[in-house]
C-alpha cells in the first residue's frame, strides 16, 4: 500500500479508532498513545494491507488487542471519568443521572472481557453487529447472543440494586 492511500485511509479512521481507545482504555493520554502505537503497527505492515478487505474493522480489531495489552499491563481498575450530565436542569435530577451512569460504567466493567468489548463496541461506539463480529473473530449470532446477555446482566444487577435501595428505605420509614 502505498503512503498516500494509508494516510488517507488511516486519517478517516483516527477519530473512530481514538473514541474506542478512550472508551476502553478510559483515559485520553492512553488512548492517544494506543493509537500512534496502532498508527505505527500498521504503518509498517502496510506492504500487506492491500488484502485486508474491510480495513475498519481490521484496524478496530488491531485498536482492540491494543486496548487489551494495555489494561494488562497496567493491571489496575482506570477510574471513571465523570461524564457530561444532559440538559436536566433540576440538580437532583442531575445527580441521579450521574450516579446511574456511574453505575452502569461499574457495571460494564465488572462484565467479562467479552461481554464488555462488545457492549462498548455497540452501544458507546454504535458499531453495527457484522463489524464488531468481524473485529471479535466470531459470528453475528455470537455478538448478538453475548450483548443481550451482557445488557440483561446490567439490567438485573441495576434493578436488584435499586429494590435493595427501596427495601432500605421503606425498612426506615416503618422504624420512625
Amino acid at each position: 500500500m502505498e503512503a498516500q492511500k494509508f494516510n488517507s485511509i488511516f486519517s478517516a479512521l483516527t477519530g473512530k479508532l481514538y473514541r474506542f481507545a478512550k472508551s476502553m482504555l478510559r483515559d485520553s493520554v492512553e488512548a492517544e498513545d494506543a493509537l500512534q502505537d496502532v498508527q505505527l503497527k500498521l504503518w509498517e505492515k502496510r506492504s500487506e494491507l492491500d488484502v485486508v478487505e474491510n480495513m475498519d474493522g481490521f484496524a478496530m480489531r488491531v485498536m482492540r488487542n491494543r486496548c487489551l495489552d494495555i489494561i494488562r499491563q497496567r493491571r489496575e481498575t482506570s477510574e471513571l471519568h465523570p461524564e457530561l450530565i444532559s440538559d436536566h436542569k433540576n440538580p437532583h435530577e442531575q445527580a441521579e443521572v450521574k450516579n446511574m451512569t456511574e453505575r452502569v460504567k461499574l457495571l460494564i466493567d465488572r462484565l467479562p472481557e467479552l461481554q464488555r468489548s462488545i457492549i462498548r463496541m455497540r452501544d458507546v461506539e454504535e458499531m453495527e453487529t457484522s463489524e464488531i463480529a468481524y473485529i471479535m473473530d466470531m459470528s453475528e449470532n455470537a455478538v448478538t447472543v453475548n450483548l443481550s446477555r451482557a445488557r440483561m446482566k446490567i439490567k438485573t444487577q441495576i434493578l436488584n440494586e435499586l429494590q435493595a435501595e427501596n427495601n432500605t428505605i421503606w425498612k426506615e420509614q416503618m422504624n420512625y
